[in-house]
């Protein structure tokens, strides 16, 4: 089995395990078990019918947006493990919602597009939905009670609307009676973000991801690295054409944007890129030593 397949599978089975409470699809009722209090890797949504685990983001904007707490050393710690040891590798192999974008990048009905006018300012904005959605708000917007609004979950994430929105308002009538604008504008974003997925590789993940863009800043010193021989490599840019997020790997192989899909592996003619864990490769140079 090649990588690309191995990461499929991968990416299906842990979808599968993070909406494994079957009975939540049929009865319209969120799983309130035990399991509900770990966080997921990747963006999956708490409200989702058949979720077991809640969203990092979620959770984070719990604690942030609640006087009680103000710092989850569980939350932070959390997603400083899961970054400290893969980076963006958990965009590429253990999040839902950016298995579902891989998917909708196969289908062929549209020309792809490799980048958007304006790439490089699109890419920022997910480190200011985290900032000021999630962090900024969670801290400064609060009521009388001392609690604030998941701002971003609320308004802008289309993971929610699809996994936890729509599977309620379809199984439930008395939700689908209080459907108002809000849940409108969700859908407005859920149908360009889905669109956009066909077209551009993981717009959500490039541009709005808050998740994404907290991982992204371990990608240079996580534990597992993308490595490029220099002694091998030509810079003949075939890893950048085959490359869905456009990344100049023989540059820059640990790229903030990089969610370590290996397909610049694959696709090098001259074979001088791998991926690697540090920790392993001191260990074996130690032992030849």
């Amino acid at each position: 089995m090649n990588r690309q397949r191995k990461r499929i599978l991968i990416q299906a089975l842990i979808t599968a395990i993070s909406n494994g409470y079957i009975k939540g699809f049929t009865t319209g009722k969120i799983y309130t078990g035990g399991s509900k209090v770990l966080c997921s890797p990747g963006m999956n949504c708490y409200s989702c019918p058949g979720s077991v685990t809640a969203c990092p983001i979620g959770s984070l904007q719990a604690v942030l947006g609640n006087k009680n707490y103000r710092l989850s050393l569980y939350v932070i710690g959390f997603m400083f493990i899961f970054g400290a040891v893969l980076g963006r590798g958990v965009c590429g192999f253990l999040c839902p919602f950016g298995f579902i974008q891989d998917l909708l990048y196969k289908i062929p009905f549209f020309k792809k597009i490799r980048k958007l006018p304006g790439e490089t300012i699109l890419r920022k904005i997910k480190y200011v939905m985290l900032s000021v959605l999630v962090v900024f708000l969670s801290y400064i917007a609060t009521d009388s009670l001392g609690k604030t609004s998941p701002y971003f979950c609320k308004y802008v994430c289309p993971v929610g609307t699809l996994e936890g929105g729509i599977p309620l308002v379809l199984l439930n009538s008395s939700l689908r009676t209080a459907c108002d604008f809000l849940f409108e504008w969700k859908i407005l974003i859920l149908i360009i973000i889905i669109l956009g997925s066909i077209m551009v590789c993981r717009p959500f993940c490039r541009y709005l991801c808050p998740l994404g863009a907290i991982y992204s800043f371990f990608n240079k010193h996580s534990i597992y690295k993308m490595k490029v021989d220099i002694n091998r490599c030509n810079e003949c840019g075939q890893c950048q054409r085959v490359c869905e997020m456009d990344i100049p790997v023989y540059k820059n192989p640990n790229s903030m944007d990089c969610i370590r899909c290996g397909k610049c592996i694959d696709g090098c003619k001259n074979g001088c890129i791998s991926g690697e864990f540090t920790v392993l490769t001191h260990l074996n140079n130690k032992d030849k030593i």
